[in-house]
């Protein structure tokens, strides 16, 4: 399925990268598939699929210079962050001018700065997506250490599992050609995984870097503190949410203070529709579907939305959850509300509450097995939840 999928890309895509990651990946996934049938095949396959989904094209596309225009605008921000403090053009001309992001953004776009475009190795290491991809690992690094789980062991349902994650579509195609939702999935899974393991400080700076990347992370907030609610007591879900918010504001509070205007206009009224600039974001999701009917349609929309929203805040009180993989389907299902209901979206957005599923389901299945052969006990209550915490008593 992953082949033919990729595979329909150079035939029907009119992105030159695009065509590049589909051409290399529908051949990787091909002999991924086959790989998958010898008796030992599995780790040999996860390696096929990874070199052709994502090594060879991500190769191809450095070499060439193909990216999507993502990647210019979040290096450009950067060298905008070393030159006036602010990641915003004042006056943009065109919709490429607009930077959709918080100034967390522009982090990915200093080596750039730096290194400048002189010689294939600055050329290579400035390049905005191989540290969007370094940030992505990195979490996921942090979040086993975090967990103490087998994210990593050497065996198919661990290594190899994260494996297979980024080298299936989801993650490839976006690595490959973009890479600027890497990070925010990244730090997203690890504030959760923090919340799980009770570290409510952790899990407030993982939220605030999150949080500077883009505003879709702030829901992210009302989870994590959910859950460290739950498992640590009301004084730690303070102690996050206080974290979070404070590392928020000394993140972006300066480029607010200095550019208040071009900040409001590009990244919030532009990714949703209402700036200047007509957004690119224009996959048929119903909110958008019903954006295009016109002011009503536009009002319909948002009204959804903070219904949407509503409902999944009122969840988070009635049932809050109690461990990385219910916070990670709680939040999940928020932003798969969030973005099917947005006035402007793209499919590519659901890549990120996939993404956090997944990861989730690698760390609690091995998390359950863990506690399962550990003790005969524990497997005969495996399936009840743990008992709420009341008043930061355990």
């Amino acid at each position: 399925m992953a082949a033919v999928w990729a595979g329909a890309f150079p035939l029907i895509s009119t992105s030159g990268p695009h065509r590049v990651w589909g051409a290399c990946a529908s051949v990787g996934y091909l002999c991924a598939a086959g790989a998958a049938l010898w008796p030992r095949g599995p780790r040999l396959s996860v390696g096929f699929a990874l070199t052709g989904a994502v090594a060879v094209p991500l190769l191809v596309l450095l070499a060439s210079g193909g990216a999507q225009s993502e990647v210019g605008v979040i290096e450009r921000s950067g060298v905008l962050m070393l030159q006036q403090g602010v990641p915003y053009l004042p006056d943009p001309r065109t919709v490429l001018d607009v930077t959709p992001y918080l100034p967390g953004m522009a982090v990915f776009g200093l080596p750039r700065a730096v290194l400048g475009d002189s010689g294939w190795a600055s050329r290579l290491l400035g390049d905005a997506r191989i540290w969007c991809a370094v940030a992505f690992l990195g979490c996921l690094w942090a979040a086993h250490r975090a967990t103490r789980r087998g994210v990593f062991e050497r065996r198919v349902v661990g290594r190899d599992a994260v494996g297979a994650l980024v080298a299936c579509p989801v993650l490839a195609l976006p690595l490959c050609v973009s890479g600027v939702d890497l990070p925010l999935i990244g730090l997203l899974f690890l504030a959760l995984a923090y919340a799980a393991r009770q570290r409510p400080v952790a899990t407030g700076l993982a939220l605030a870097a999150a949080c500077s990347l883009k505003w879709t992370a702030w829901p992210a907030v009302a989870v994590a503190v959910a859950l460290l609610a739950y498992r640590s007591g009301t004084r730690a879900a303070v102690r996050g949410a206080a974290v979070a918010v404070a590392g928020t504001v000394v993140l972006v509070l300066p480029s607010a203070l200095l550019s208040p205007g071009p900040l409001v206009q590009q990244v919030f009224a532009f990714p949703t529709g209402r700036g200047p600039w007509e957004t690119p974001a224009a996959s048929p999701l119903p909110g958008r579907l019903l954006a295009d009917l016109g002011p009503v349609g536009w009002y319909a929309a948002v009204a959804l939305l903070l219904v949407g929203g509503l409902a999944v805040a009122v969840s988070l009180v009635v049932r809050p959850p109690y461990d990385l993989l219910s916070a990670a389907d709680r939040l999940a299902a928020g932003l798969c509300v969030a973005f099917l209901l947005a006035p402007a979206g793209r499919f590519g957005y659901l890549a990120l509450p996939v993404a956090l599923v997944v990861l989730a389901r690698l760390v609690g299945s091995d998390a359950r097995r863990a506690e399962a052969a550990r003790s005969p006990v524990v497997r005969a209550s495996s399936s009840a939840r743990p008992a709420p915490v009341v008043s930061g008593v355990r």
